[in-house]
């Protein structure tokens, strides 16, 4: 039983700000070097909730400051705090990688904290000690829920979808939009007709969801929330430390993309034909010609692992004028083409095991392009392009109690900070 729940959220007052200035990209893609310019689009940008300016500072600050930060952007109108309970419908606009355009729509709530052992809310990655207790001295500091943990439910039927897209409707109440660096346009409304209400916490009463992304935030919250409930002052009601903020999307909705995350072998030697075969029996190799600069030698990957789909398959590239195809012999079943990888490919053909793989000796590209630069810059020897996973080998892994390899999936598009905050207290 998934518990969501409308809330008062605060928000910025877009008459006074753009509210395509002020959001950010989540904090853990924000890259040190860009850091300064979200700093400088707009004194209000959200990126001061969420990182120092300079990375080195991160280690030493308290985050002291997001407090007064919150107070002064109310006290000013900057920041303006909804008057009664809502969820806040969010559309994005966006092109998928071969240029399709789609839509995804989902929603903001206030999520109750459950233990993983409760199989509410599902991880599907490990999280590392060093962001998790920064992201808690932030917690701490900001009494405030900045950014939000992106969870998928499973609507194959899509039940919730009208309820969503009445948002936008007279039920509604349209709050406004933005466009990011990556061109992507959000719409932003208001939902809280009583009987979507109801039906929005009916549905997710019933589901469990797995988190997307935001595993660090979902478990600082958690983490919070047992050392509040340590103290005697608190007895069985609800507080704020309780709940997080979170957005919710379907996963089964044609918006809601699952990307692959490509492979890079950053140092270990080409191997040659021999070596690719007597390390992989199991597997059929093909040599396909591909000449061209790295975006055409990329979709030439992608349309090659197209024709495997639901397949073990996987295109090497040694920026050598052609790829190689292969395409393991046993059906894949309810086995993961990433554990696979990991297991026979770069265990036995390149000899890297998980401290390796942890320690660099593999790059994650998020494109294909991206992999095929990579490989032709000399940033590595051989890539591997993949398939992406399914919603449903997710939920099935998760719900297994079990977790994914390093990089396993991309969700596309990420959801950006900025678009509304969830208080502990009234900080007015």
């Amino acid at each position: 039983m998934t518990v969501v729940r409308p809330f008062e959220a605060l928000r910025y007052d877009l008459k006074q700000v753009d509210l395509s200035n002020v959001i950010v990209p989540p904090y853990d893609v924000v890259a040190d070097d860009e850091r300064d310019a979200f700093f400088e689009r707009d004194p209000h940008n959200a990126i001061r909730f969420e990182l120092t300016r300079d990375a080195a500072d991160e280690a030493t600050t308290d985050y002291a400051h997001l407090a007064e930060l919150l107070t002064k952007w109310r006290q000013s109108g900057v920041l303006i705090k909804d008057d009664g309970p809502g969820y806040y419908v969010m559309k994005q606009s966006f092109e998928s990688p071969e240029g399709t355009a789609l839509e995804r729509i989902g929603f903001y709530a206030e999520l109750g904290l459950a233990e993983y052992e409760e199989r509410q809310v599902m991880p599907h990655e490990r999280t590392l000690a060093g962001p998790k207790a920064d992201r808690l001295k932030l917690l701490k500091a900001a009494q405030a829920n900045l950014s939000s943990v992106f969870l998928l439910y499973e609507d194959g039927k899509e039940a919730l979808t009208a309820y969503l897209a009445s948002a936008f409707g007279p039920e509604g109440e349209i709050l406004g939009s933005a466009t990011d660096d990556a061109g992507v346009h959000y719409e932003l409304a208001r939902l809280s007709d009583p009987e979507a209400l109801s039906a929005i916490e009916s549905f997710m009463s019933d589901q469990s969801c797995v988190i997307a992304d935001g595993h660090h935030r979902y478990e600082t919250a958690l983490e919070y929330k047992r050392q509040r409930r340590m103290e005697a002052k608190f007895g069985e009601n609800e507080e704020p430390f309780d709940s997080t903020l979170a957005y919710f999307a379907n996963a089964y909705a044609p918006g809601s993309l699952l990307l692959p995350i490509h492979r890079v072998v950053s140092h270990r030697a080409v191997p040659s034909t021999e070596e690719w075969e007597s390390a992989l029996p199991g597997w059929a190799r093909q040599e396909v010609k591909a000449e061209g600069d790295a975006g055409e030698v990329a979709a030439k990957a992608m349309a090659l692992l197209d024709e495997h789909k639901g397949k073990a398959a996987f295109v090497a590239d040694q920026a050598n004028g052609s790829l190689q195809v292969f395409v393991r012999n046993e059906p894949l079943g309810e086995a993961l083409l990433v554990r696979l990888i990991e297991g026979e490919v770069l265990g036995r053909v390149f000899g890297l095991d998980t401290d390796d793989i942890r320690a660099g000796e593999v790059r994650f590209p998020k494109s294909a392009e991206r992999a095929a630069l990579d490989v032709r810059q000399g940033k590595g020897t051989v890539a591997l392009y993949l398939n992406p996973l399914q919603p449903e080998d997710v939920f099935r892994v998760t719900r297994e109690g079990e977790v994914m390899p390093q990089k396993s999936t991309f969700f596309y598009p990420k959801i950006p900070t900025g678009m509304v905050f969830r208080v502990y207290e009234d900080n007015e």
